[in-house]
Formats: C-alpha cells, structure tokens, sequence
C-alpha cells in the first residue's frame, strides 16, 4: 500500500524515538475485563513526556527535515493540543522558533503545556478546521514551514507505537483506534501490516464529530459538524484525503462514541486503573465497552492514546 512505512522504517523511527523517552507500556488490566468480560489490553500513551502519543511524529517528522538538510527557519501548525506539543518538542530540540494556531476556547492545560515547550501561541477561528486554515495563511505570509496534521513522517512515528503493542501483545484479536486526523488509524495499519499481525483494526469517531465515519462510506471527503464538548482530540470537521486512501477498506468497522459514553470511559478507567484519560483517549475503551456482547473469548487492544484533560474538566466527569 502507497505512503506506508515498511518494517525496517518503523524501527529506525523507533531509533529517533527512544532517543526521548523509552517504549510506553501496556497492561492486561484486572476490571477493565471484568467490564468488558474479556481480557482487556491498554496501550499506555499517556506515559510519553507530552501525555500522548502524538510526540512520536513530531520527533520522525524533524529528523526527516534534520536529514534531508531542510530544516526551516520557523514553524508553523495548527492543532487541539497533543499535536501542537509534539511539534513544539520537536523544534525546540531541533533549535527551531514554531508557532501554534489554536482556536478560541481550546484547553488551558494543552495551550500551558505548549507554551512551556517554547511555542509561540496564536488563538483563531471557533474549531480545529478554521485555525488550520488561518495557519497554512500565516505560514505562507511568514515564510514559515507549515506542518501539516497528517504526512507520511508523522504516521512513520505514530507506527512506533502499534508496532511496540503488536509485538508485545501477538494474541491480539482486535484493536480500537480513535480517528481525529487519521495518522493513529493509518499508523495501526502500517504496524499491522508491517508485522504480518492478524488483529481486527477498528476506527473510532464521535458521535458529534462523524467527518471519517461520513467520508469512509462516502468513498470521498465529507465535512460534518463538530459539536462534542470532551472529545476534543476528535474534534475534526473534514477529513485528511490521504488518510482516507489509506483507511479505505482497511478498517474493519467504524463505532460512533457519544461525548457521555466517553465521559463514562474516562470515570471506568480512572477506577479500574487510576490513569487519566482526556476524551479522546477515552474513546477507545468506549467503543470496546459498546461493542462488548460481540467480543466475549476475544483478547481486545485499547488504548489510552491521551491524558491531557484540564483539571475542572475532569473533576466534573468523575463527579457526574
């Protein structure tokens, strides 16, 4: 398939990857079974130096500029969050100035965490696709190298992390993959692949965010409405056309979460294993649990792709 690392490009970006942090764990836990009635496994991606697994692609991506001799003298990018700390990261080890388009009302914790990483930070537009839009603009005005949300560099990382699961974890029989941009989906393919692994690769969406549910059935691009409130991770309008040709047929379903069944997820596995999960980390294991009667004597992958909730955000959840 085009645009898929192979195997040996998965381990060297493993290589750039491990020079920052040591492969994240994964853990079969006790009453995330009990709630599913199956063996439950969680990729622990909240325990990369940013809380996500996103950082794993900004890391490929810089070394890819590094290697070809084109790293650019600023940087631009659009995101919610964990893909805006990935990039910030990455250019600060790299030396490079990069700024961020958020849009208005995004997390306080997420735009505090970018801030410390050395990012410059710009607020536009009331969701993800309008401050994207405002960020390729002011890229161009800049001169700046605008980094894109999905690219070849970043799911090469991203694979790092399905190839660790995968090796780890070979009884696998299915996996859920939550959707925003599509680079953990198409990154789960080319791991799967890549290793001639056999699980089931399941896409996940918001309910209130449908944009790779629409277009998957679609054949084509499909902008939807965004309105969920906790997914923000998710919270995309239009999907990524590249993503698409890779996702097209390669998933075996796709299960709508609603932003109360992740609120659910978070409070389930905060009680069954006391880690944070952000909404969109959530969204895995809420698709699991959905799904629960057709996975009986099933050994299911989930993961917990993020952890960067704001505090009164996540007070409130474990409340309700």
């Amino acid at each position: 398939m085009t645009n898929l690392p192979t195997l040996a490009e998965i381990e060297a970006a493993a290589q750039v990857v491990y020079r920052e942090f040591a492969a994240t764990p994964q853990y079969a836990w006790g009453l995330l079974a009990e709630k599913l009635g199956t063996t439950c496994w969680v990729k622990h991606e909240n325990h990369t130096p940013v809380g996500a697994f996103k950082i794993r692609g900004g890391l490929t991506y810089f070394h890819q500029l590094a290697q070809n001799g084109a790293l650019p003298a600023q940087v631009m990018s659009a995101t919610r969050g964990n893909h805006g700390q990935s990039i910030a990261w990455a250019a600060r080890a790299h030396g490079v100035p990069c700024s961020i388009v958020v849009p208005f009302g995004n997390s306080v914790e997420k735009n505090a965490a970018m801030r410390a990483l050395g990012a410059t930070l710009i607020e536009h537009g009331a969701d993800f696709q309008e401050c994207r839009e405002y960020a390729i603009a002011l890229a161009a005005e800049r001169g700046a190298h605008m980094v894109p949300s999905f690219h070849a560099d970043l799911v090469c990382g991203v694979a790092t992390y399905w190839w660790e699961f995968f090796k780890a974890v070979p009884q696998l029989d299915v996996v859920y993959v939550p959707l925003g941009q599509g680079s953990g989906a198409c990154a789960a393919i080319a791991a799967k692949r890549a290793l001639g692994h056999r699980a089931r690769i399941v896409g996940v969406v918001s309910s209130h965010a449908t944009t790779y549910a629409d277009s998957l059935a679609a054949g084509s691009v499909v902008e939807s409405p965004v309105t969920t409130v906790l997914a923000d991770g998710m919270a995309c309008r239009r999907a990524d056309q590249a993503a698409l040709d890779i996702l097209q047929g390669q998933i075996d379903h796709i299960v709508q979460v609603t932003d109360a069944e992740v609120a659910q997820a978070m409070r389930d596995l905060f009680a069954c294993t006391h880690n944070v999960a952000e909404g969109a980390g959530a969204a895995s294991f809420a698709a699991a649990y959905k799904e629960r009667p057709l996975l009986q004597g099933q050994v299911v992958g989930t993961t917990l792709c993020g952890g960067n909730v704001d505090s009164d955000v996540f007070a409130k959840t474990l409340q309700n």
